[in-house]
C-alpha cells in the first residue's frame, strides 16, 4: 500500500465480506419472522381448540351408591319332581280303563284291567295239580307208616328169637321198603312245593292283570284304550304317565360353560314362562351337575332348581327363562356403563396429524393407546369427568357389572361426581 491507496485485491476481499454479512443478517430476520408466524399459528389453533372445547355440551350422569345384582340367564323346561311311567308286565287284551287325563289317583288304585279268562283257567289248573300232589303226600305218608310198623315188628321178633327169625333177607327187604316209602314222602312233598310255587306265580300274574298306581299323584298321559292288545315282550309297554305332586316341581336349565363357575347350590333365581309373560316365579338351585352336554358346538351343564307351584299355574314341559342371582353387592359406588364406553372424539377440524399445526402439536404415542387396551382387560378403565366444565380423564378399577351399572373398586371419583356419557353438541 503506497500513497495511502488500498490495493484492488484487498478492496475486493472487504466488499465480499460485507456482502456475506448482509446475507446472514437477512437470513436471521427471515428465521425470526418464520418463528413468529409459527408461534402465531399455534396460538390461534390452541385458542380455537379451547373455544371449541368450551362450546361443547356434554351429557353427564352422577356417580351413585347403590346395589348391583349380577345375573346368569339360562333356559330350560319344567318337570315334576317324581314322574313315573306305568306299564304292564303281562300281555293281553285291555278289558277296561278306570282313569283319564288329569285324574288324581292314590297308591294302589286300579288304573286299568286286563282280560283274565286265560289267567283264571291257569290258576284253576295249577290249584287242581296242587291238590293231586297233596293227595300223593298222604298216600306216601301212609305207605311210610306201614313199612315203618313192619320193620319195627321184624326187629322185635328178631330180638325174641335170638336173631334166628326173620331171616336176614326178609329183614333187609323190610328195611328197603321203609327207605323207599320215606323217599316217596320227600318226593311228594317237593312236588307239593313246586305246585304251590306255580300256583303263586299264576296268582301273581292274575293280580297284575289289575294295573295299579304305584304313587299318589295325577295322570299326565294315558296311552291305552279298552279292547287294545298289550304285548309285553322284552320291554313293558308304557300305558300311563303319573306325576307324584305338581305343587312342587323342578326347573332343569342348561347353563353355559362360561357361566357355570359362578353358579352354586342355594342361589336364588327368578324365571318366566310364555304362558304368563307378565309374571315372575321364584326358584332355588338344588343341584349343579358335573356332566356336560354339547349341542351344536355349545357346551352346557344341567342345573336343577326347585319351584313352588302351589296354585298349579305351571305345567310339566313348559319352557322357562331363568335369571340366576350369582352375586349381589349392596351399597357400593357404581357408574353407568355408558360412561365406561364413552370416548372423546378426535379434533378432525385441525387436519389431524397431516396439517402443519397437527405436525407441530404433540400427540400421545401409540404405545399409550395399547397400554389403555391392556389396562381395560385388567379391569382398569378410563372415565371422563367434568372439572370446571372441562372434560378430564380419570383412571378407575372396575368390579362386577349387571349390564347397566358397574362397580367401582378404586379411583378418584365419589358419589355425586358428574361423568360424561355422551356429547350433546359441538362448537363450530
Amino acid at each position: 500500500m503506497k500513497g495511502g491507496k488500498i490495493p484492488d485485491s484487498d478492496v475486493g476481499k472487504i466488499i465480499g465480506i460485507d456482502k456475506l454479512s448482509s446475507k446472514r443478517v437477512h437470513m436471521k430476520r427471515w428465521l425470526i419472522i418464520a418463528g413468529l408466524l409459527v408461534a402465531l399459528l399455534i396460538s390461534v389453533a390452541i385458542l380455537k381448540k379451547v373455544k371449541k372445547s368450551d362450546s361443547m355440551q356434554f351429557k353427564t350422569e352422577k356417580v351413585q351408591r347403590g346395589d348391583i345384582t349380577v345375573l346368569v340367564t339360562a333356559t330350560g323346561t319344567l318337570n315334576p319332581i317324581n314322574e313315573v311311567e306305568v306299564g304292564s308286565e303281562l300281555s293281553g287284551i285291555v278289558e277296561s280303563v278306570e282313569v283319564d287325563y288329569n285324574d288324581k289317583v292314590k297308591k294302589g288304585q286300579v288304573l286299568a284291567r286286563l282280560d283274565t279268562s286265560k289267567l283264571n283257567a291257569q290258576v284253576t289248573q295249577t290249584r287242581a295239580a296242587l291238590e293231586a300232589v297233596e293227595a300223593n303226600v298222604l298216600q306216601a305218608q301212609a305207605t311210610l307208616k306201614e313199612t315203618a310198623n313192619k320193620l319195627e315188628q321184624y326187629k322185635k321178633v328178631r330180638e325174641l328169637s335170638g336173631g334166628k327169625v326173620p331171616s336176614q333177607t326178609e329183614f333187609d327187604a323190610a328195611q328197603a321198603a321203609y327207605d323207599r316209602a320215606k323217599a316217596d314222602v320227600a318226593s311228594t312233598n317237593a312236588a307239593v312245593s313246586q305246585a304251590k310255587a306255580t300256583l303263586e306265580a299264576y296268582q301273581t300274574d292274575l293280580s297284575k292283570a289289575d294295573i295299579r298306581s304305584p304313587i299318589n299323584g295325577i295322570v299326565l298321559t294315558r296311552d291305552v284304550e279298552p279292547g287294545q292288545t298289550v304285548a309285553a315282550a322284552f320291554q313293558a309297554p308304557v300305558l300311563f304317565t303319573l306325576a307324584e305332586d305338581l305343587t312342587k316341581m323342578e326347573l332343569h336349565v342348561d347353563v353355559d360353560e362360561a357361566d357355570i363357575g359362578h353358579v352354586k347350590e342355594g342361589q336364588q333365581a327368578t324365571f318366566t314362562v310364555d304362558a304368563y309373560p307378565n309374571r315372575s316365579f321364584e326358584a332355588q338351585i338344588v343341584q349343579t351337575r358335573y356332566g356336560s352336554q354339547t349341542v351344536e358346538g355349545v357346551v352346557t351343564y344341567e342345573t336343577v332348581l326347585k319351584v313352588d307351584n302351589s296354585d298349579l299355574s305351571l305345567r310339566p314341559g313348559m319352557t322357562a327363562t331363568a335369571d340366576i342371582i350369582v352375586m349381589k353387592i349392596e351399597n357400593t359406588i357404581m357408574v353407568s356403563n355408558l360412561a365406561l364406553r364413552f370416548t372423546m372424539p378426535t379434533d378432525e377440524s385441525q387436519g389431524g396429524s397431516s396439517g402443519l399445526v397437527g405436525a407441530l402439536l404433540p400427540h400421545p404415542p401409540r404405545r399409550e393407546e395399547k397400554q389403555i387396551e391392556s389396562d381395560v382387560s385388567n379391569s382398569t378403565q378410563q372415565l371422563w369427568v367434568l372439572k370446571n366444565k372441562k372434560p378430564v380423564t380419570v383412571q378407575v378399577i372396575t368390579g362386577a357389572t349387571d349390564g347397566i351399572n358397574t362397580q367401582i373398586l378404586n379411583g378418584e371419583i365419589e358419589p355425586g361426581t358428574q361423568v360424561v356419557v355422551d356429547i350433546l353438541s359441538k362448537g363450530k
